[in-house]
Parts: structure tokens; sequence; C-alpha cells
């Protein structure tokens, strides 16, 4: 089977990078003059990780074909990944492409990060075959995928991009209705925005709201979610109880889920504060942490799992 990359930056560099490790032929095609060097260099740099978590029977970077065109990378693919740039308009011009130069009964899945389908697909003879298949930086690394079709996708269509994602090892939310920024982007953006407003009011700095995950609820959300962290934090009442415990709480002012405004002092607090936090450590060596971090925790969570009565 091939799969078809369909840019080839930091996403599409890196789905390149899995679907290899999953033993499929990949055709990769980015307009960038330097893409098929920036392309490999990413797919060099997954594979250490994706080695260490197992590679499927057949997996090799050689099955790496860089096309050069849309229409070439996508003759004889089953299966599109979509990862252009998210500006709507070449969305909606990459997708009309895409349906044109696939076949009939080939899916075609956009990896955008908040577009939903129903605003992408307007401009595709055939909209029932394009879907969402909203991955995780770095797709390679993280498992989950976020999938959901547009009001004229085929259902059928988003039953089986669910399933492929699936097959090939990712954990899957199949959404039931679209919804922009999806699930996950969603809960991610409003941590950011509080994150924002306490920089740009000097309540916080970069540092300590990092450490504020890492150190504390971030090491419990591998294993349960927010939600039920805090039907253990209820105690043998469990949620319930938390709720009728803790519920005046929620009318307090701890939060404030509106953007702040992105003035220049605000961005130069951010940089300078995330160049503090990462002090001698260059973007190589913090990509080579990151992966060996979420390898070991991946790991952890599932022999706990494992070990569960």
């Amino acid at each position: 089977m091939t799969v078809a990359c369909i840019g080839a930056g930091v996403i599409g560099g890196g789905w390149a990078a899995y679907f290899l490790a999953r033993g499929f032929d990949v055709a990769a095609w980015d307009p960038a003059p330097d893409a098929e060097a920036r392309l490999r260099r990413t797919v060099d740099a997954a594979w250490p990780a994706l080695t260490e978590l197992g590679l499927d029977e057949g997996a090799d970077r050689s099955r790496l074909r860089v096309a050069g065109s849309l229409a070439e990378a996508c003759a004889g693919a089953a299966f599109v990944q979509e990862s252009a740039p998210e500006d709507l308009a070449l969305k909606r011009a990459v997708l009309a492409d895409l349906v044109a130069a696939t076949a009939d009964d080939a899916i075609v899945a956009s990896s955008t990060s908040g577009f939903p389908m129903g605003e992408m697909a307007t401009s595709a003879a055939d909209p029932s075959r394009l879907v969402v298949g909203h991955p995780f930086n770095p797709p390679y690394l993280i498992p989950l995928v976020e999938v959901v079709g547009g009001p004229r996708t085929d259902p059928a269509v988003t039953r089986r991009a669910a399933d492929f994602y699936r097959g090939i090892g990712k954990s899957v939310i199949e959404m039931d209705r679209e919804l922009p920024g999806f699930v996950a982007n969603r809960l991610q953006e409003a941590l950011w925005r509080e994150a924002l407003h306490m920089v740009a009011n000097d309540e916080a700095t970069v540092e300590q709201i990092d450490a504020a995950i890492t150190e504390g609820p971030g090491l419990r959300w591998p294993v349960h979610g927010p939600c039920l962290t805090f039907h253990l934090a209820g105690g043998e009442g469990g949620m319930a109880h938390m709720l009728d415990h803790f519920g005046p709480s929620l009318l307090a002012p701890w939060t404030r889920l509106a953007a702040p405004e992105l003035t220049g002092e605000l961005r130069d607090a951010m940089v300078t504060g995330t160049a503090a936090e990462a002090d001698t450590r260059d973007f190589p060596t913090l990509v080579a942490e990151r992966d060996r971090a979420v390898i070991a925790i991946r790991r952890a969570v599932e022999t706990a799992r494992r070990a569960s009565p």
C-alpha cells in the first residue's frame, strides 16, 4: 500500500516517518525547493525513536519517494495525508486538487489543527472522501489522532479513516460532530491562553508555568485525564463529592478564557522566557530530550496498566 504525504514540513515530515515505520511505501510532495532535503532530515531524526518503539515488517526509509508534483505523489495512493500550511484558501485549493488526483476509493485526510472539514471542502468536486485526521506534534511519536468528517463526508469514509489509523497504532478520537479546534486543541488552547495572561500580567514566568505542569498535574495526565483525576480528588465519593465540595470555586476568578492581546511586549516576554528556560540546549538537543522522555513515560504507563489487578 502506498500512502501519499502532501506537505513536508514538521507535521507532514513526521507523518511520512511514521508511515514508513509502519511498512508503507510513502510518496511525498511539497512545492518548497528544499522540501526533499528537509523531509529526509526529519525522517532520519525520527528514525531512532521509531526504532526504539518498534518497526513493523518492511519498514525502510528507502521506501520514501519524493514526487515532482501533487498528481504524481497521489498516483496509486490508497490514503492521502494532507499537511499544508494552516491557510483556509490554500486548504480548499489543495483538497480540491487531491480529490481530482486520487482514485474514487482513496481517502484524503487533512492534518488541519482547527479548520472544520465543512469549511475546507467547499471547492472539492467530491467531498465525500474528505476527512480530518488531526495529529499531535510530532506525529511519529504522539499517538493521538482526532478524526471527524464534514457535512458532506460519507460516514463510511470517516469510519474507514479511523480504522486505518487504529490499525497502524494510533489512538483515535472519532468525533461525533464538527467542532472548530476539535477536542484536544481546545483544551490545550485554554491552558495556553491562561499562561499568556499570567505572563502578560507579570503574575508568573514562563519557567514557573512550565514547571507547574511538568512537576504537577502533567505527571498525572499520562495515566488519567483531567476528568478522572478530579474524580479521584473526590475520594470515595468520587466526582459527585468533588463537585459538591469544590463546585463553588468555579465562580472564583481562577482563569480568564478570553485571549489576551498579543502585544510586542507579551511576545518578547514569551520569547525571552523560553530562551532562558532552554538555556544552553539547542533545538536538536531539546527534540532528542523530548523524544526520550515521551518514550519513557509511555512505556511506564503501559507497564503500570498491565500490572493493574
